[in-house]
């Protein structure tokens, strides 16, 4: 039954994917593995897209529970870039060869529709970068707004498809579906877009996980972010057990199994649970990576953050180097933007 179903071509039923989640057999997990590297190989090739992260802000008006950015965590020692200096931070991304950028910041409506909008077109003036916003759930009239003044691709993660989980760990401010809503507005205005979720969050099920590949199949969104649960110091959650490395890259495997011709990123937060965790995540079906371009003194406190007490990996590992680690991989930097992958955004 396994091989059967890691071999079939129609799309996987929910009870299916839950099937190859829960699978626990050493002898033949590699198989699923394998799969999903020959599958990430037919949809997306050989190269690895290279998207720079810039945290610009990390003030926060929501309160989710597990997030170190939530607007009661007083500990935390805020800031906010200039616009200027995003633009410059952006530009000399570009210098080093990035053709991605994503603006990402905690809904920080400091930043409201003109300033974003600025931001966007200067960078437009003078880079062939895309842009990936990442700024929260904003108003549908500042995504209009956003699109028009240049930006390519949303990222909005609906952190998990169990609406009464979700309402928990939002502190009950953010009703559950109202994520994937935006996600669908977005899309129809023409922005490429991404959702993913928490792998390892407190009282998930592995069908809570299955539902989450489901639903980020059925929005057909152009990349997913599957996120190991690292418990932040400060919040309400620091004390849970944090995510279990082999449940999260079993869950990127069968995302790339399920979702087929969709970016997924090997994201920083498992080389945290295994100091190879991103280059495992590229053998298992990833083809993403998202080094840091956060400037000091900024990045320190980003750092500080998010891995208190932890290990944390190098987000700003040079090209030069990060090709050398592919390579001995059989793989390589791509060169292009890494536009969507689905038909809809190919045909021009």
């Amino acid at each position: 039954m396994f091989h059967e179903i890691i071999n079939k071509e129609e799309d996987l039923s929910k009870e299916e994917i839950v099937y190859l989640l829960k699978f626990s057999d050493k002898n033949e997990l590699h198989f699923l593995y394998q799969r999903a590297d020959e599958i990430r190989r037919q949809f997306c090739g050989d190269g690895i897209h290279l998207r720079g992260i810039l945290d610009f802000s990390n003030y926060c008006e929501q309160n989710c529970l597990y997030c170190s950015l939530r607007e009661e965590n007083i500990s935390l020692e805020r800031y906010r870039m200039t616009p200027e200096q995003i633009i410059e931070v952006v530009r000399a991304a570009s210098a080093q060869g990035i053709r991605t950028i994503i603006l990402q910041s905690g809904k920080d409506t400091y930043y409201d529709t003109d300033v974003i909008a600025y931001i966007l077109y200067q960078i437009k003036q003078s880079t062939d970068l895309a842009v990936t916003l990442s700024l929260g759930p904003r108003g549908f009239d500042e995504y209009k707004a956003w699109k028009m003044a240049g930006a390519d691709r949303y990222l909005l993660k609906h952190e998990t498809a169990n609406s009464e989980l979700f309402t928990y760990f939002t502190d009950g401010l953010i009703r559950g579906n109202e994520r994937i809503q935006h996600l669908r507005f977005l899309k129809r205005l023409g922005f490429q877009t991404g959702t993913g979720s928490i792998i390892g969050l407190p009282n998930q099920t592995i069908e809570d996980i299955a539902d989450d590949l489901v639903l980020s199949r059925e929005l057909d969104v152009d990349m997913a972010v599957f996120s190991p649960f690292i418990p932040s110091a400060f919040t309400p959650l620091q004390n849970m057990q944090i995510c279990n490395f082999d449940e999260a890259i079993k869950t990127i495997a069968v995302a790339r199994i399920v979702l087929k011709n969709c970016h997924l990123p090997a994201v920083t937060g498992l080389d945290i649970l295994n100091k190879a965790g991103r280059e495992i995540a590229l053998k298992s079906g990833a083809n993403v990576l998202m080094p840091n371009f956060t400037p000091e003194p900024f990045l320190t406190k980003k750092r500080l953050q998010n891995f208190s007490n932890k290990r944390y990996p190098d987000y700003t590992s040079p090209q030069h180097e990060i090709s050398v680690k592919l390579e001995r991989l059989g793989r390589f930097l791509s060169i292009d933007r890494g536009d969507s992958l689905k038909k809809s955004h190919l045909v021009k």
